[in-house]
């Protein structure tokens, strides 16, 4: 399967994670629908192990669990900053600023295309701003501290990529078990912190508790953003890093489809022309 098919489907899977997380989060809260969702990835990757196998080694997971701490705060400012907004400049600004970081990496490290190619990446690029565009009424200009985190957070989701890059060819899962086990590790420990704040603050009603539907539905968001992760670290393989970085930075794509389709949330022109250009790029990226 070509790198850019594979970029694609990863894009769709990881924004499909997204929505299911967001519906999570306004159930169990944020910190433990993320949680919830390390732990139902990490069990899909235990079981994709014996499969897809990987040899273990310092550098799997060493890469792995540094991407995993990296992703943590990554995905912690971008929850922050969407929700000091507006989201219509700081979305698309943060998926722009997570193409940018490693696409100009990869062109560094010696990525190459041919006219097809670079106009594909370009067009991607447009599409990347256009997908994550999320109409606002009556938004206003973003604060300093919401721009500096949006792009903060697109620089370190760009990292991430970048990290799983460097991970050995022939280690398989190990790195993405690695970083779902950080992740889990932070993100359980935040749990506790606020459970501990709540007692000695004498307000246990005030954080979200768990409820069964909720944690459905944020162990499905935990299982797709795992599967999310495994094609993305196929696709550097098979592929490039600047191929898959544009096109995974399309993930909004994901989340506006599952919407429209369960929410039936109005998706605007722009983002199907943003759609629209997505799947031609990543056509133009596979014939190239």
């Amino acid at each position: 399967m070509p790198a850019a098919v594979l970029g694609l489907l990863s894009a769709i899977v990881y924004g499909s994670a997204d929505f299911f997380g967001g519906v999570a989060a306004r159930r169990i809260g944020p910190v433990r629908a993320t949680a919830v969702g390390a732990v139902s990835g990490l069990a899909l990757l235990l079981l994709a192990f014996p499969i897809v196998g990987g040899e273990w080694s310092a550098a799997a997971v060493g890469w792995g669990a540094l991407s995993g701490l990296v992703g943590t705060v990554a995905i912690g400012l971008l929850y922050a900053c969407l929700a000091i907004g507006p989201m219509s400049i700081l979305s698309p600004l943060t998926a722009l600023v997570s193409a940018l970081i490693p696409m100009t990496w990869g062109l560094i490290g010696g990525d190459r295309f041919g006219l097809v190619g670079s106009v594909a990446l370009g067009l991607a690029l447009v599409a990347v701003v256009l997908v994550g565009f999320v109409p606002e009424k009556g938004a206003v200009r973003p604060s300093g501290r919401a721009l500096l985190m949006a792009v903060a957070a697109g620089a370190l989701i760009g990292v991430f990529l970048i990290l799983l890059d460097q991970t050995p060819p022939d280690s398989g899962v190990v790195p993405l078990l690695a970083n779902r086990a950080v992740n889990g590790a932070v993100m359980w420990t935040l749990v506790g912190i606020l459970v501990l704040r709540s007692r000695r603050r004498h307000r246990v009603d005030a954080v979200p508790r768990f409820d069964r539907r909720g944690t459905g539905i944020a162990s499905a968001g935990g299982a797709l953003d795992a599967t999310a992760n495994l094609l993305i670290l196929i696709g550097l393989r098979v592929g490039d890093l600047t191929t898959m970085s544009v096109l995974v930075a399309l993930y909004p794509a994901g989340t506006i489809l599952l919407a429209a389709v369960v929410l039936r949330e109005r998706v605007a022109p722009v983002q199907w022309v943003g759609l629209a250009l997505a799947v031609t790029a990543a056509a133009l990226l596979a014939l190239d």
